[in-house]
């Protein structure tokens, strides 16, 4: 029995017919309202898509096996087996502390920014000139501007409001901000800021979860293909890797390379400057690209255990900790695939951050796309810190130092 089969068997069960004009009409299961016209006489016929095109159509079975049902006649399926509709699992969230949460988000994600920018160091002034805008103004804007999902000029007027409630030290123009995500002196920052908003919750986080993805923009690379003649384009995108934590989804580590970087030599760097943050690593998730010896040592140099997921020629001849991991993945899969099953959350915080922020970025020079990706993730860990606040009571206290994040000095 296949699927068609089995969606039939869907239909006889759960739908009404009903007859006109010597036709039988069939509810459609993808669109609310529609109905198909179906008739038996030769091999039978039917208005969807899916007998157009010559498939073996699922109306037609159904109505056969209502018809058997219901008046006896008619042909049956074989091998027809009972269908276990399994119930949708459930997630239980404290709706009240999300309600609260989200009621002063855009407020609170402001009064985290201005406490996380103001670890920042300056550059050094200038001698002479008119005395450019301060790091933490920079930053601050940059980041309010990716937050509201506008345009630059559209964010003059939350910018104007920042610096009335004293989050600025002046006034800064709207326009003023795309001249700072072209500044390549920023993205050392921003990249520390990420990790270091994400430091109130190594209390909470102990396994992490590795993946990348893209992020595309409205310009395209343009090339002539010698072999057919043709004029070919495609989009130009910047590829983010990650680490996250699996229960808060907050991003702990971040690095931005050329697209066609390859995954699996990001691991250890992600990983290590989780670790640095003070982060206690129990396990790490990752897929098969992030595979190799040296990934899976250096999970076990942190006190952790690593969970990535074997090829399908993988053998433990390597010996050592790649061994000890490929053996327990050979004996006890079940218990191991329940661990990496985990890293599906890495996947939800990619969602998080394009659902709420945007999948795709607005600047257009290599730099300025890189800062905005940037910026889009030191927005998520913000929105997250601010969600926990209100759930687990967690207070947002990310350093006592203030010379710990990098200055923005001239690359």
């Amino acid at each position: 029995m296949d699927n068609r089969d089995q969606r039939a068997l869907l239909i006889a069960a759960s739908c009404q017919i009903e007859r006109k004009d010597g036709a039988w009409l069939i509810p459609s299961q993808a669109t609310s309202g529609r109905k198909y016209e179906v008739k038996l006489e030769g091999g039978g016929s039917c208005s969807c898509a899916d007998y157009a095109e010559g498939y073996r159509c699922k109306h037609i079975r159904a109505l056969k096996l209502i018809l058997k049902r219901e008046l006896g006649i008619g042909e049956v399926i074989a091998d027809a087996k009972p269908i276990v509709v399994e119930e949708k699992k459930k997630y239980n969230r404290d709706h009240a502390a999300f309600n609260a949460a989200q009621a002063v988000e855009k407020h609170r994600l402001q009064m985290l920014l201005h406490d996380l920018c103001s670890g920042l160091k300056e550059a050094d002034p200038k001698k002479r000139g008119r005395k450019p805008h301060s790091v933490r103004d920079a930053i601050f804007s940059m980041v309010l501007k990716v937050y509201g999902t506008k345009a630059a000029r559209t964010t003059a007027c939350d910018l104007l409001d920042a610096h009335q409630r004293g989050y600025t030290l002046k006034p800064i123009p709207g326009m003023k901000v795309c001249a700072f995500f072209e500044n390549p002196t920023f993205t050392p920052v921003l990249k520390a800021l990420v990790s270091f908003s994400a430091l109130p919750l190594r209390v909470v986080e102990t396994a992490f979860a590795f993946d990348s993805t893209g992020f595309g923009s409205n310009k395209f690379e343009r090339w002539f293909d010698q072999k057919y003649g043709v004029t070919k384009h495609k989009c130009v995108w910047t590829k983010a890797h990650i680490a996250c934590g699996v229960k808060t989804n907050v991003i702990t580590a971040v690095r931005i390379l050329d697209k066609d970087a390859a995954d699996s030599p990001q691991f250890k760097p992600l990983l290590e400057r989780t670790a640095a943050g003070g982060f206690h690593i129990d396990e790490a998730y990752a897929d098969k690209a992030y595979l190799s010896a040296e990934n899976v040592e250096a999970v076990f140099a942190e006190g952790g255990t690593p969970f990535i997921m074997p090829k399908v020629n993988t053998t433990g001849g390597i010996g050592g900790p790649f061994e000890r991991m490929f053996h327990y993945f050979q004996y006890r899969q079940e218990e191991f695939l329940t661990h990496y099953h985990q890293r599906s959350n890495v996947g939800t915080a990619f969602s998080m951050v394009k659902r709420k922020f945007g999948d795709h970025v607005r600047s257009r020079t290599e730099t300025a796309m890189v800062n905005e990706v940037l910026c889009k993730f030191l927005c998520h860990n913000l929105c997250v810190l601010n969600q926990e606040q209100h759930e687990l009571g967690i207070e947002p206290i990310f350093w006592g130092d203030k010379n710990a994040l990098p200055s923005a000095q001239p690359a």
